[in-house]
């Protein structure tokens, strides 16, 4: 019965904890408003989140081998709850660059222990399906994250602490679930830094799909720290709830295909993600041009599609070529990566705003982004016609 509804509780708390990385998203013109600073910081601010989670990983992503998977989660809880307390107090620029920090570390903590976890306590005729299950919780906190605290900045007294008294309370009920599940590990690992490497064997398949994931995961970055900036200065809709729902349909739709596209050929995906993204990049930019929010909308939510099945059947083609001894290390490669991804083309889009506009900086990053998809949908179809001619 524990073991049943652990399953659950850890689904939970991963979603939770994700809630909080992507809370202030609607916030952060409220906070340049009060703060008076430009779009250059608003993306500084976002992408240190990038910062804690790569610390996370390389630091920490051993640890629950050799501690257990309860202790580790309660420290990312922690981080979680301390990134809560100081966003709930934050009056500076320091103050939101520690929070974010913080939040960062929590997700990077979470991210692989969590999916590990649920993984541990699936039934066993679902352990095929609780990859996917940890995913959607992750995708799905993210999504939810904007969505929530937009219609609470909007609606709601106290603009910039209620959103995140209610996610302190969500992750006090995390920690709860996470003491109510049962351990899974052994806890025969030992401590250590994750170690980075690639063996050269699957380096162009690696690339590919590491490319990928960099282009999907620039425009998450994108969606998460200036989309709503567009909502209010280009498309000139001023309302916070509008602004968080533009930018959690990214990941409402790339947490709904990764659960539907799990059958799909990796490589196929990879490819096919890419191109929908190279489509959502143009729309985003016919968006903007225009301005119109509709095709915002539905820019996020191709993008989201095409983010989605390339990153996650990319993770699924590397796994899959990856010898099992080092399976982490290609894997944590994969996602640092990612996080990467998430930061520099954002700060990078910060810098061109000043000098050539939201509009035309927010253009140009879309244009750059469908080029990066179409290099790496070519590199694919070259791929798999050099090995149909060796077969």
């Amino acid at each position: 019965m524990r073991q049943r509804f652990g399953f659950a509780l850890l689904a939970y708390a991963f979603a939770a904890i994700m809630v909080g990385t992507t809370l202030p998203t609607p916030m952060y013109a409220l906070y340049s408003n009060r703060m008076h600073f430009q779009v250059l910081t608003t993306t500084v601010v976002f992408s240190t989140y990038a910062v804690g989670v790569l610390a996370a990983l390389l630091v920490f992503g051993r640890w629950s081998d050799a501690l257990g998977r309860r202790p580790v989660l309660l420290a990312g809880a922690g981080f979680a709850l301390a990134s809560g307390v100081v966003f709930l107090f934050a009056d500076d620029v320091p103050l939101l660059l520690l929070g974010r920090v913080l939040s960062g570390l929590s997700a990077g903590v979470f991210t692989g222990t969590a999916t590990a976890a649920i993984v541990e306590t699936s039934p066993p005729e679902r352990r095929d399906q609780a990859t996917t299950i940890a995913t959607v919780a992750n995708i799905g906190g993210l999504g939810a994250g904007p969505l929530l605290a937009g219609v609470l900045v909007q609606y709601a007294p106290d603009p910039l602490q209620l959103s995140f008294g209610v996610h302190i309370v969500l992750v006090v009920l995390a920690v709860a679930a996470i003491v109510a599940a049962p351990e899974t590990s052994s806890r025969t690992g030992t401590l250590g830094l994750q170690r980075l490497s690639v063996p050269a064997e699957m380096r162009p398949v690696f690339l590919t799909a590491a490319t990928a994931a960099f282009a999907g995961f620039s425009v998450t970055g994108l969606f998460m720290a200036v989309v709503p900036t567009f909502v209010k200065s280009v498309v000139g809709i001023e309302n916070h709830a509008v602004a968080g729902l533009v930018a959690s349909s990214i990941f409402v739709a790339s947490a709904v295909v990764q659960f539907a596209a799990r059958r799909i050929p990796p490589r196929r995906a990879v490819a096919i993600g890419c191109a929908i993204l190279v489509v959502g990049m143009v729309i985003l930019a016919v968006a903007l041009h225009l301005p119109s929010l509709p095709l915002l909308v539905v820019a996020g939510v191709v993008a989201g599609i095409g983010q989605g099945i390339s990153f996650s059947r990319g993770l699924a083609a590397v796994a899959e070529l990856a010898p099992a001894d080092r399976r982490a290390e290609v894997s944590s490669t994969y996602f640092v990566v990612a996080y990467v991804a998430i930061s520099v083309p954002v700060i990078a889009e910060g810098f061109a705003s000043q000098h050539l506009g939201l509009r035309t900086a927010g253009v140009g990053f879309a244009l750059a982004t469908a080029a990066l998809a179409a290099v790496c949908l070519v590199a694919i179809v070259l791929q798999e016609r050099r090995s149909a001619a060796t077969r």
